[in-house]
């Protein structure tokens, strides 16, 4: 995937920025993403991921019911990095182009110095039924089961998460970009 996924990178950050934008695109709707729910460990949140057009965008959707029965309560799209993890480095954080259903969902950080699955760097965000951009600052992770500290240089994985209560979930991501402040 580091190849293909560094070539759609480059591809992206020609064609897609606008000009003024200080990002780099790290993934658009296209592959490269999966999809984990908590059925892994036993729970019975159901979900599908998608290409689909929302509002005349071309986006990834996730789609499903999150459960917190049976010890459950996820579902995400995730994102692995592990060949682009340096690219983070010198920026300030996310940029995602969204819409939803008007809840709250996450981004999950993982980073090879995380051993065990529910260890993450995690960040809100709100959804609305129009497109879009949240802004989500690489300080305002806040570490989940660890001590560990964020190091862009060891990040590997991004997760679009559904989780911790019972709910529809309705979300689309059309752009994840890095970004950087402007001095």
């Amino acid at each position: 995937m580091g190849y293909r996924f560094l070539l759609t990178l480059i591809l992206a950050a020609m064609s897609e920025l606008h000009a003024g934008d200080n990002a780099e695109i790290l993934a658009l709707p296209a592959d490269g993403w999966d999809l984990v729910t908590d059925n892994v460990m036993g729970g019975v949140s159901e979900a599908k991921m998608s290409i689909d057009t929302v509002q005349g965008e071309r986006c990834i959707a996730l789609r499903g019911q999150v459960s917190t029965a049976n010890s459950g309560g996820f579902i995400q799209i995730a994102l692995d990095i592990r060949d682009s993890a340096r690219l983070a480095e010198g920026y300030d954080g996310l940029r995602l182009d969204v819409i939803g259903n008007g809840e709250t969902y996450n981004v999950h950080l993982r980073t090879s110095e995380l051993w065990l699955p529910w260890q993450s760097f995690r960040a809100s965000f709100d959804t609305a039924p129009e497109w879009k951009t949240v802004y989500l600052p690489f300080s305002g992770f806040e570490p989940y089961r660890t001590h560990a500290r964020l190091k862009l240089p060891k990040l590997r994985r991004l997760g679009v998460v559904a989780i911790g209560r019972d709910f529809d979930a309705d979300l689309c991501v059309k752009g994840l970009a890095l970004y950087r402040l402007r001095d």
